[in-house]
């Protein structure tokens, strides 16, 4: 079916009511005012309504012509965003970058990326997510994000590229004036075992759960972020390992306090994540930005590589 309200239609009606005249509508169309005429009197003539008050000396739109008005421009807008995002897509820039960021790291490392490239790209939109353990694999597997900024071990299959940032190091953390704290160090695992840990739930939905930092408590309080986590420990709810770089000011604060295990917890390696496959220029800018950092365990921040 033939729509019976054209773009160049709802453009001559904006620019009728802009410039308040059907000859300076004319002008500004690069047209004879016959010719905004006829555009107006065969719309209404198709919808079947006057669109404008032809009673008065200066033709008015009617309330139905004012509705009309109304919403085509929501319709050129629209128009004219399509447009864009055609002609992005075109040159290579992506519409929309999806970055996973893994909750092992904080959001503020990347803040200063995001607003360097919107310096480059402003018209890409950024959607940031969150995910935990092999969630951000999982994340990247199943099509749900481009690029994953701290992707913890090696990746689940074959056909996607690696950089490493570094290495996270993690302690043992438990509120200051834990029980714990009085007993000698290192702490034997068995020290821990009347004590429940605290354990962030992997967020994967389809590739298999993974598991970080188990200790042998006789229960745990599962969590869904680090952030969780750390509030949860600061509380004395339970005991576990934390990213050393993501304590620091709880440790300053004297909320949480440091405890030597006999086995203490290796460090992991994180990376940056993306599909082979994929060419978008916004990913290229990032994973070559990224490229020339890497991560700080102490400070948690990702620094340019000397």
């Amino acid at each position: 079916m033939t729509p019976l309200i054209s773009l160049d239609a709802l453009q001559t009606l904006d620019a009728i009511e802009r410039r308040h005249s059907f000859a300076a509508a004319a002008e500004e169309l690069h047209r004879v005012p016959s010719a905004v005429s006829y555009t107006v009197n065969k719309l209404e003539e198709d919808l079947g309504v006057a669109l404008f008050d032809r009673s008065r000396r200066k033709a008015e739109l009617t309330a139905t012509g004012r509705l009309v008005l109304e919403q085509g421009r929501r319709i050129l807008k629209a128009s004219e965003e399509l447009t864009a995002l055609a002609r992005r897509a075109a040159d290579g820039w992506e519409v929309e970058l999806r970055i996973c960021i893994d909750s092992i790291l904080s959001c503020d490392p990347v803040y200063d990326l995001l607003e360097a490239f919107q310096r480059v790209q402003p018209k890409t939109e950024i959607r940031l997510i969150e995910e935990v353990l092999g969630g951000s694999w999982d994340a990247l597997s199943d099509d749900r994000c481009d690029l994953v900024i701290g992707a913890e071990g090696a990746p689940p299959a074959p056909g996607f590229a690696l950089h490493s940032l570094g290495e996270v190091e993690f302690e043992f953390a438990v509120a200051v004036g834990h029980p714990l704290t009085k007993l000698p160090m290192p702490l034997p695992a068995s020290a821990i075992q009347d004590y429940p840990t605290v354990i962030v739930a992997d967020s994967s939905q389809r590739l298999p759960v993974r598991s970080s930092g188990l200790l042998d408590g006789r229960s745990r309080i599962i969590v869904p972020t680090i952030e969780h986590k750390i509030d949860a420990q600061c509380k004395g709810l339970g005991v576990g390992y934390l990213p050393r770089h993501r304590i620091v000011q709880e440790l300053a604060d004297g909320k949480l306090e440091l405890l030597q295990l006999d086995a203490p917890r290796p460090p992991e390696e994180i990376s940056v994540a993306w599909s082979r496959g994929n060419t978008g220029k916004g990913l290229k800018w990032f994973v070559g930005r990224l490229k020339r950092m890497m991560f700080d365990p102490v400070r948690g921040v990702l620094m340019q590589k000397l």
